[in-house]
């Protein structure tokens, strides 16, 4: 009884501890968000911030995404990614242009919950992009903000174009708000370098297996299905593999050593 008693005790020090350290969390973002509206003089009801940074490699795989800052916390279960199609190789605009576009009208179309800011990694021009698509989805009650790293693209020297005309420049390092903007802006960046990368990968893997002689698309297709996607053949044995109809032993040591 007496260990029994001694771990229940821990774990409760130990929730304790967790719940105290998420209400310290909460409280400083919102310390955060309070400078925020204070940096950019906005109302206290500005609550919710959407931003949106593009990643590709060369101009290649382009992945946008959106990431989600609400009653204070970072809203994952509301991130969304978006596979950038139909545009010209490296152009960020147009890839700004198409998730904006993408993003809106679905939320136009089934009334889901509006940002009360969005904030677009670039300067002039991707703020440009945006209002102008915005405008054109009779969107005119959300503030855009444009930031920009600069020539240097130095951290902490980032310049705010924003669409009502504001251009905020040389911002205190240590302003709270600034911080909270750079948090959102690079997570929006780690989210999309993430889908870009497994975009990317999955696609040289695909390519690759492809040049495997023998293996033709009937063959990938089947392997593909009974293991449920790509890594699921990359993690199979030799012996598994020939457990698919239509490889052979020799195909099958083909396909391992390939990832091997």
């Amino acid at each position: 009884m007496g260990d029994k008693k001694l771990w229940l005790t821990m774990a409760n020090k130990n929730a304790k501890i967790a719940v105290k350290q998420k209400n310290n969390e909460y409280a400083s973002q919102a310390r955060r968000m309070e400078a925020f509206r204070k940096l950019l003089n906005l109302s206290e009801l500005t609550n919710r911030i959407e931003c949106f940074d593009i990643s590709h490699t060369m101009g290649e795989f382009t992945v946008a995404s959106c990431v989600v800052f609400d009653n204070n916390i970072m809203q994952n279960k509301d991130y969304r990614r978006y596979n950038i199609k139909n545009i010209k190789s490296g152009d960020d605009y147009a890839a700004m242009q198409q998730v904006l576009e993408r993003r809106y009208k679905k939320i136009i179309s089934e009334d889901l919950l509006r940002p009360d800011i969005i904030l677009i990694d670039g300067g002039k021009g991707q703020l440009s992009v945006a209002k102008g698509i915005m405008q054109d989805l009779g969107i005119t009650d959300i503030l855009l903000v444009g930031i920009s790293k600069g020539p240097s693209r130095k951290p902490g020297a980032e310049t705010l174009f924003i669409s009502n005309g504001i251009i905020l420049k040389n911002i205190d390092q240590s302003d709270l708000g600034f911080h909270l903007l750079q948090q959102i802006r690079d997570e929006a960046h780690r989210f999309a370098i993430t889908g870009h990368r497994a975009k990317r990968d999955k696609a040289r893997i695909t390519s690759k297996i492809e040049e495997i002689e023998g293996v033709g698309l009937k063959k990938r297709k089947s392997l593909l299905v009974y293991f449920g996607g790509l890594e699921g053949v990359k993690n199979a044995t030799i012996e598994e593999l020939t457990l698919v109809e239509g490889i052979s032993n020799k195909i099958a040591e083909k396909v391992f050593n390939f990832f091997h």
